[in-house]
C-alpha cells in the first residue's frame, strides 16, 4: 500500500477510534513500530489534533473529530466494485430496491478514460453464470430493516400451493408472527432466516411467499437480538418425532453438500486413525411430513452418498429412482 494510501485510511480509522496506541495500528495497518510511529508525525503535519497521553495506559488521543477528504479508490478497488455490481446483475429483486442501471452509468460516469477503457475489458473477461434469480420479493428491504432493528412482524406467508397463475390462493396462506434476523440467496431464491413466535422455533421462510409485511407491537426477543447470522443454526432444533438419518458420503458428495445443506444435516469424520483416512459421514434428521423433500435432496448426490440409516429412507429412495424408470 502506497504511503498516500495509508494516510487517507488511517485518518479514517483514528477519526472513527478517537483514541488508539502504535500497537492498534501496526496491527490495523500490518507496520513496524518505525512506521507507525512516523505516519503519525506525518498526520500531524497534515493538521491532524492529535494528543500523547503518556503513562501505563496511554497512548493518542484525536482532540476532536476532522472534516475528512472524500473517499477515493484505487485502480484495484474500483475493479472490484465493477465486478461486484457484475455478480448482483441476475437479480431482479434486491434490498432498497436499487437499479443496477442506473448505479452502472454513475460508476461509468466517475471514472477516468483509462479506467473505463479497462473496465469495458474486464466486462468482456468474467461472467458470473449462476441461477437466475425465479420469483421477485417484494419485500426484501422491509425484511432486511427488520432484523438490522430487531423488529418483530406480521407476514402473511403462501405454501407451497399455488393457482394457475403462479399467484397464492388466499385460501393457502397464513399469518405468522416472526422477529427476522438475516437474509440470504440461493439457487434463485431469497430466504428470510428467523425466529417463528407461534412455533417458539427458528423457521426459513422464502421471500417470494410473503405476500404482505408490517411492523407488529411485539417486543423483540433478547436471545434472538444476541444471534449474529453465523449463529442462527444454533435456534434449530429436531422435534420429538424427527428421524434420524446417516450416510456415507465422498470427496464429491462433500462439495455438492457445501453448495447447498440446512441447520438440520452435518458432515462428521469418524474412525480417524494414521493408517486410515477417516470416514465422512453426512447425519442428520427429517420430520416426517419433510420425507418427499429429503429423498429429493439425497437424490441429487447421485452416487457420491450411500445411505446407512434408516431403513425406511433407504427404500424411500429406491422407490423415487423407481418412478424416475418409469418416465423414461
Amino acid at each position: 500500500m502506497k504511503k498516500s494510501e495509508r494516510m487517507n485510511q488511517m485518518l479514517r480509522y483514528i477519526n472513527q477510534k478517537q483514541q488508539f496506541t502504535l500497537q492498534d495500528l501496526m496491527q490495523e495497518f500490518q507496520i513496524s513500530k518505525r512506521t507507525a510511529i512516523r505516519d503519525i508525525a506525518s498526520l500531524e503535519e497534515l493538521g491532524a489534533p492529535i494528543y500523547v497521553e503518556y503513562g501505563r495506559y496511554g497512548g493518542y488521543r484525536l482532540l476532536q473529530q476532522m472534516q475528512l477528504p472524500p473517499i477515493s479508490f484505487n485502480t484495484g478497488e474500483l475493479h472490484a466494485l465493477y465486478v461486484a455490481m457484475q455478480a448482483l446483475r441476475s437479480f431482479s429483486s434486491l434490498p432498497f430496491q436499487v437499479s443496477f442501471r442506473t448505479i452502472h452509468e454513475k460508476f461509468m460516469s466517475a471514472l477516468s478514460d483509462k479506467q473505463r477503457q479497462d473496465i469495458e475489458n474486464i466486462q468482456h473477461r468474467v461472467s458470473f453464470r449462476h441461477t437466475e434469480q425465479i420469483r421477485d420479493s417484494a419485500h426484501l428491504e422491509f425484511l432486511l430493516m427488520a432484523a438490522v432493528q430487531n423488529i418483530v412482524i406480521q407476514i402473511t406467508y403462501a405454501n407451497q400451493r399455488r393457482t394457475t397463475d403462479q399467484r397464492p390462493s388466499s385460501a393457502h396462506t397464513n399469518i405468522r408472527t416472526i422477529q427476522p434476523i438475516t437474509l440470504y440467496a440461493m439457487k434463485g431464491y431469497w430466504y428470510c432466516q428467523a425466529y417463528d413466535l407461534q412455533k417458539q422455533a427458528y423457521r426459513v421462510f422464502r421471500c417470494d411467499r410473503i405476500i404482505s409485511a408490517e411492523v407488529s407491537d411485539i417486543e423483540p426477543l433478547a436471545h434472538v437480538i444476541k444471534l449474529h447470522a453465523k449463529d442462527t443454526h444454533s435456534l434449530w432444533e429436531p422435534s420429538p418425532h424427527a428421524i434420524p438419518f446417516q450416510c456415507q458420503i465422498d470427496e464429491a458428495g462433500v462439495e455438492l453438500f457445501q453448495q447447498e445443506h440446512f441447520p438440520s444435516m452435518q458432515i462428521i469424520h469418524v474412525n480417524e486413525s494414521e493408517n486410515e483416512p477417516a470416514q465422512m459421514l453426512l447425519v442428520g434428521s427429517y420430520e416426517t411430513y419433510e420425507l418427499d423433500f429429503i429423498v429429493r435432496y439425497l437424490a441429487g448426490f447421485g452416487k457420491s452418498i450411500k445411505i446407512m440409516e434408516p431403513e425406511m429412507l433407504k427404500e424411500s429412495l429406491r422407490q423415487y429412482y423407481m418412478d424416475l424408470l418409469d418416465h423414461i
